[in-house]
């Protein structure tokens, strides 16, 4: 029996977004769409939430930019996210951009009442930013799960990273106000909620009390118990509390699928990266998982052609891939960021990390078929996407039910897996 759930569908006038990057940028587009529409911005402004992970990320944020203005001549742009905090002038410079704003600013309602005699950068100093705003989000365009911001910024300083230059020093959401969005979430017929943040796993320190991240899931999960599925964003895998293998090993609302924050296989890389884990860590953390859900599936943030990483070093990053039976992989070849010490360092050919990253995707496509094939024969739930025909089940695993069926996005089903095809498992209704 399939249960539907309506969801609350965003109002289709008022400023488009255009978003790049991470799960938390999702979120905040949709915390901007809200306010930029109460500010009575209309149909002919475009904002832009850029990443900067890596030039690429920077670059598909220009290329956009000029192909909206080109499609568009009078629409007006306005830049924010990552990329526009940490360089709001290069994107300032560009004749396309009306206005720029920074990563804090641009989730307060009073920034988007501007009119044209406004400075065209809005940028505050983001490492004097102590709080996490809240906002209560009613829908998320195209997207059959709600996003909810629980922590922001980055206390760490991997070499390779320029993230916590646009994103500030770690801070928590209160537990209170995670279970206020929580409950509005399900309110709007969310069947399933992602916990996001830039480094989730370092929530709570700077909170009275200092919950960790489990305590505050338990707490959501007691007070919020129509919540029927609990995912969680990048988690750093030496930084994961007892509460959290807690709710792992017994609560079911929990999915059994873990994204973590890899980024290489082989120790001095690590090193070099200024991770807080080695090899041995990743492996003992999916060892235990396993031992509690033994069906368990994993995710990893994997970089490709770290400064000085030899061919053997590589070679130990592209067998972590199989040995820990890593499913869904984001891979990236290494992108030198100004400013960062990883920058300074001997840089591998760029033709050589390229050919790198497309082994690794290689590896990452066979331990995914590998894993799909051990849930065939399945029952599983999934949640139906925009394209009304197939949805992410438990494992984060897509089930596609076939171009003839045609399912409310939300709509949650019970399946069963009858075999894999591609990327993706195929499956009937129950």
């Amino acid at each position: 029996m399939a249960s539907e759930k309506k969801l609350r569908q965003e109002i289709s006038s008022g400023p488009e977004l255009v978003t790049f990057g991470c799960r938390l940028n999702t979120y905040e587009s949709a915390v901007m769409k809200s306010h930029a529409q109460n500010a009575g911005l209309g149909d002919d402004v475009v904002i832009i939430n850029t990443c900067a992970v890596t030039k690429e990320a920077e670059r598909q944020a220009r290329q956009s930019i000029r192909k909206i203005r080109k499609n568009n001549p009078d629409a007006r742009i306005i830049v924010t996210g990552c990329a526009a905090q940490i360089d709001p002038e290069s994107f300032a410079n560009m004749d396309e951009v009306e206005r720029v704003i920074g990563n804090d600013l641009k989730l307060e309602a009073s920034t988007w009442n501007f009119s044209g005699d406004d400075n065209p950068i809005l940028i505050n100093d983001i490492m004097t930013v102590k709080e996490t705003a809240n906002h209560l989000v009613d829908g998320f365009e195209g997207r059959a799960r709600g996003f909810l911001q629980v922590q922001q910024g980055c206390d760490h300083r991997c070499t390779f990273c320029i993230i916590p230059y646009g994103r500030g020093n770690s801070r928590s959401s209160p537990v209170g106000e995670v279970v206020k969005a929580a409950r509005h979430m399900v309110a709007q017929g969310y069947s399933e909620i992602v916990l996001t943040g830039v480094d989730v796993t370092s929530y709570g320190p700077d909170l009275p009390g200092t919950p960790t991240l489990g305590q505050m899931i338990r707490r959501v999960l007691a007070l919020v118990p129509d919540i029927k599925r609990v995912r969680l964003s990048s988690l750093d895998p030496v930084e994961m509390d007892a509460d959290l293998w807690r709710l792992i090993a017994e609560e079911d609302r929990l999915m059994p699928h873990l994204h973590l924050s890899l980024q290489a296989g082989d120790d001095m890389i690590l090193k070099r990266m200024k991770r807080r884990h080695l090899r041995q860590d990743v492996m003992d953390v999916v060892e235990r998982a396993r031992s509690y859900r033994p069906d368990i599936a994993f995710g990893a943030d994997i970089i490709a052609g770290f400064p000085t990483e030899t061919e053997a070093m590589f070679d130990n990053t592209r067998r972590i891939i199989g040995e820990c039976g890593i499913a869904f992989n984001h891979i990236f070849p290494y992108s030198p960021r100004p400013g960062t010490p990883a920058a300074k360092m001997p840089q591998v050919d760029p033709a050589i990390r390229k050919e790198r990253a497309a082994i690794l995707r290689q590896e990452g496509e066979k331990a995914l078929k590998a894993y799909l094939n051990t849930l065939v024969g399945r029952e599983a739930e999934i949640i139906i996407e925009q394209n009304g025909h197939s949805g992410r089940s438990e494992h984060y695993a897509l089930v596609d039910l076939g171009a003839e069926a045609h399912y409310t996005p939300g709509t949650t089903l019970r399946v069963k897996t009858t075999g894999v095809k591609d990327d993706h498992l195929t499956g009937i209704t129950l």
